[in-house]
């Protein structure tokens, strides 16, 4: 589940206290220049494999998959490719074609090897630098192909240049043999590259690949590039074989539509807004709707067709263009609606300097997508998250800003809607800003932290971390099992508000979160301040039931709407209770799963079969505060896990289906995630 949500749980086993330095062992020996390591080929991307392709975790082999894609859509965007397949082949083998040009596969002048094996063995070696043979791709670091030669325990390679079908095998980076000429090709004049590999189980922790994230990838640049066919297969099981094609001829316009249809949201406006333009080489597409959700804001950026989740550039100035556009228009609706000014006023009637709509309010429940396209990308990177060029920016925001303006005065309905919402938004959340700064004034609620809150000794927020617990019961053993040195506590009781089908200004009243707010010190929204967050770690505590799951979601759908940065920094934490104590005699031992638990059973059990005692805790309540600390809050044992969010944009639409008020696209989500849960709470 944590895949498909992007928000990735990373499990820290036997976190160390915060604050706690790790010894180092002094070492002794001379430093001289012997002991300066060149890494010769491709060597250097199997010592830290991170560095290219973010983690040797589950995003990093599904991240092989995507390289060589990229570069045969690169293929499409230079007008040479119209269609590619990608099969995950029995045991998990990807097998990746294109009916592109080919990659070249006569004599290199510098090297003296086929200019493909240099393309797969050479970091920084491609098509991509110069020349002409692209003029626009995502693959400009060229270190692509090589890397995923270079993780993979063998990869093959064929390419047929119309006349004869060529082949080389790779085993870890290396080949034994050079390109040569297996047949001719099937039919003269056709064109095209298959590429083969298996991954390195030697650096990744996973070798299985995930059906759903491959082709929910697949049909994202089948949008970003109308007309272009991609066919995604898993044959890995014969008897459950799946499927999909994905052709949209609709581009990104399609793209919004389907995004939307895909929430279930329930549009504001019919049209979806799009556009496009030229300038000094570099496109810009952007196409965007809104609905009539409340916080939420979905925005996707693209740059050669690659994904930028950190955005970049580009974002920033689409958000400053749209943000000015409808601002000018908002300034023309108060001007239109305000009655006739006398010419001299009188004291208390004189003309109020326009107040602009702050940009969070008029990004209020938007579906957009921005793509761009220009010669040469700037990565801040090789996993590409961030587009980095300075020159894209004044590019973006003048188009935006003009075909934008053009288009609201041609489509009034459309811009009336929007500014209309915009207002709205706007007056909601000055409302929210009024109610809690009432809430700081106020004598009765108090200036300072929250009444339940039982504080650490320490200040310092690096040492530091909060509990927030359900229940008082489970917040009382919690608040006598913790090390009050650095361990807070806060209990939340009663019903807790779906941020999700709230207006911000009820979330900004709402007396169940407000002690988080005031607890953690960061105020929320266009106020969060992250640098006044007073604990470190901020950790959800939550039985280990259906109902914690719920208190869990709905904390975390706060912590993303209202408070996203801490999140985005790392600061969340789920505390990891066990789920059954299993006992014999003075020997106990607790267990996180079912399995866990039946391994213990026979251990305790013994060849004798003796009696082992079982308790399955049904809340955190029935834990005594010893047991607590020791199996969920002591940092030297406690099993916790780390929230992290890998794409706001997917993230967002996950929260909207699950937190939402529409049935029927939980309902599907559910259906087609459901063979991901572990642990089922009946």
């Amino acid at each position: 589940m944590s895949q498909t949500l992007n928000i990735e749980a990373e499990i820290s086993e036997n976190l160390p206290e915060i604050g706690e330095k790790a010894e180092l062992e002094q070492i002794t020996q001379e430093y001289g220049a012997n002991d300066i390591q060149v890494l010769e080929g491709l060597e250097a991307v199997r010592k830290r494999p991170g560095m290219y392709i973010g983690s040797t975790g589950a995003s990093g082999l599904h991240h092989l998959v995507y390289e060589i894609t990229d570069n045969a859509v690169d293929e499409a965007l230079a007008g040479f490719c119209t269609e590619i397949d990608v099969k995950i082949l029995p045991g998990n083998i990807i097998e990746i074609t294109d009916n592109g040009r080919g990659i070249p596969t006569g004599i290199h002048p510098t090297e003296g090897v086929s200019a493909a094996t240099v393309v797969y063995t050479v970091l920084h070696a491609g098509g991509k630098f110069g020349g002409g043979s692209y003029k626009v791709a995502g693959g400009l670091h060229g270190v692509g192909a090589s890397v995923v030669n270079a993780l993979s325990e063998w990869l093959e390679l064929r390419i047929c240049d119309g006349e004869n079908i060529h082949f080389q095998r790779f085993e870890r980076g290396d080949y034994s043999e050079i390109m040569k000429i297996i047949e001719p090709a099937a039919k003269s004049g056709v064109t095209w590259t298959s590429v083969r590999f298996k991954a390195d189980s030697e650096i990744f922790a996973t070798l299985d690949y995930d059906y759903l994230t491959i082709s929910e990838r697949m049909r994202e640049q089948a949008f970003l590039n109308g007309g272009l066919k991609i066919n995604v297969t898993d044959l890995r099981d014969e008897n459950d074989i799946k499927g999909d094609s994905f052709k949209y001829d609709g581009g990104i316009v399609s793209y919004v539509k389907w995004l939307q249809k895909k929430r279930g949201a329930e549009v504001l406006h019919e049209d979806v807004v799009y556009f496009d333009g030229v300038i000094d080489d570099i496109t810009v597409e952007v196409a965007f709707q809104y609905n009539t959700d409340f916080n939420s804001e979905a925005v996707r950026t693209f740059a050669n067709n690659i994904h930028t989740v950190e955005g970049g550039t580009h974002e920033a100035s689409f958000k400053r263009a749209l943000n000015k556009v409808v601002n000018d228009f908002v300034l023309k609706h108060v001007k239109e609606k305000e009655p006739k000014r006398k010419a001299k006023p009188k004291k208390g009637e004189e003309e109020k300097e326009f107040t602009s709509i702050s940009g969070e309010a008029i990004r209020e429940a938007i579906n957009a997508v921005v793509s761009v396209k220009l010669p040469e990308c700037e990565f801040e990177g090789q996993t590409k998250s961030k587009l980095g060029n300075p020159e894209v920016g004044p590019v973006v925001y003048r188009i935006v800003a003009e075909k934008l303006t053009y288009y609201f005065e041609e489509h009034p309905e459309t811009i009336a809607i929007i500014v209309n919402k915009a207002i709205n938004s706007q007056a909601a959340r000055d409302a929210a800003r009024k109610a809690m700064e009432a809430k700081r004034k106020s004598a009765a609620d108090g200036a300072g932290l929250p009444g339940k809150l039982a504080d650490c000794h320490n200040k310092d927020p690096e040492k530091t971390e909060v509990y927030i617990v359900e229940g008082d019961s489970a917040g009382g053993s919690a608040k006598q099992g913790r090390n009050s040195e650095f361990q807070a506590i806060l209990p939340l009781w009663g019903k807790m508000l779906n941020v999700e089908k709230a207006r911000i200004d009820k979330v900004f009243g709402n007396e169940k979160l407000l002690p988080v707010v005031k607890a953690l010190g960061t105020g929320l929204g266009e106020d969060f301040d992250l640098t006044k967050l007073r604990y470190g770690r901020v950790v959800i505590m939550a039985d280990a039931d259906v109902d914690g799951s719920h208190i869990r979601t709905l904390l975390l759908t706060f912590f993303f709407r209202f408070m996203r940065p801490l999140v985005e920094q790392g600061h969340v934490y789920i505390a990891q209770p066990p789920l059954f104590k299993v006992y014999r005699g003075k020997q106990t031992r607790y267990a996180y799963t079912e399995d866990e638990r039946d391994a213990f059973i026979a251990e305790l059990a013994g060849d004798s079969g003796a009696k082992v005692d079982v308790q399955r805790y049904k809340g955190l309540g029935e834990m005594n505060p010893d047991q607590l600390w020791e199996t969920t809050m002591d940092p030297a044992t406690r099993t916790m896990v780390k929230v992290e969010l890998e794409d706001a944009a997917i993230a967002d639409e996950v929260f909207s289906i699950l937190m939402g008020d529409k049935v029927e696209p939980r309902r599907e989500f559910i259906e087609k995630n459901a063979r991901y849960v572990t642990n089922l709470d009946v």
